[in-house]
This record gives structure tokens, C-alpha cells and sequence, in this order.
């Protein structure tokens, strides 16, 4: 048995002791030492929370969130100092992933976008041409 749960004999028939006189019970986790966690339930929750609101519903300027971005909010509105590192961990470990954002402009984005770009220059029309 304990070649198959890699456990040494002395852990085993602590183990068993612990069974015999508490039951069930003592299969329970126990308190480690250690570190004690750096952030509180409450502030994980939130994180999690704000990660899954879009910035648009929160008065943001921006349509999604960047790990800079999340974390500037977090520090800013919720008292939360946090690195974007630790936060990436929280998000991973709820199975939430990061999606890749196009990096192309245009209408699209920005209804304006071509009155704001201005004229094109001849240049860029020869490339447009030869990739049509």
C-alpha cells in the first residue's frame, strides 16, 4: 500500500493510529504550517468578479481587460494591491484563460477611424492594390 500512495511506513501507521481512534474524521486535512494565505476569499472573489464584468459596464473606457489594466482597477476602486502575476494564477486556477485580441483598426472599432486616419498616402494604396 504505501508503494502505490509513494508513503513512507512511519506516515502510514500514523495514519492508521489517527483512523483507529478518530474514525472518518481523521482522514479530514489538519492544519499545516506555513505561510498563512496572502489574500482573503473575499478579495479572490473579487478579482474573479471583476475579471468576468466587462470594463464598459464599470464606466471604463476600454472594451476588455489586460492583467495592467485589471490590476490598476483593483488597486484604484478596490483596495486590492495585487501583482498582474498573482492575478494570472487566480484566473488560471478558476479555469479562466485569456483571449487574444486582433490588433487591426478600422470602422469596425471606430466609426470615425477614417476621418481620423486622414488621407492615405500613395504608398499605401500600391500596397492595398497588390494584396487584392
Amino acid at each position: 500500500m504505501q508503494a502505490r500512495l509513494d508513503l513512507d511506513g512511519e506516515t502510514v501507521r500514523k495514519r492508521i493510529h489517527r483512523f483507529n481512534a478518530e474514525g472518518l474524521d481523521a482522514l479530514k486535512d489538519r492544519y499545516r504550517s506555513g505561510r498563512r494565505p496572502t489574500y482573503t476569499p473575499e478579495q479572490t472573489a473579487t478579482v474573479i468578479a471583476t475579471a468576468l464584468t466587462k470594463p464598459q459596464t464599470l464606466g471604463l473606457p476600454f472594451a476588455a481587460w489586460t492583467l495592467d489594466r485589471l490590476a490598476a482597477y483593483l488597486h484604484e476602486r478596490k483596495a486590492i494591491a495585487m501583482q498582474r502575476s498573482r492575478i494570472d494564477e487566480i484566473l488560471l486556477h478558476e479555469g479562466l484563460r485569456w483571449c487574444k485580441h486582433e490588433t487591426w483598426f478600422g470602422e469596425r472599432v471606430d466609426p470615425e477611424f477614417a476621418e481620423k486616419r486622414g488621407r492615405l498616402k500613395r504608398s499605401t494604396w500600391r500596397l492595398l492594390r497588390a494584396v487584392v
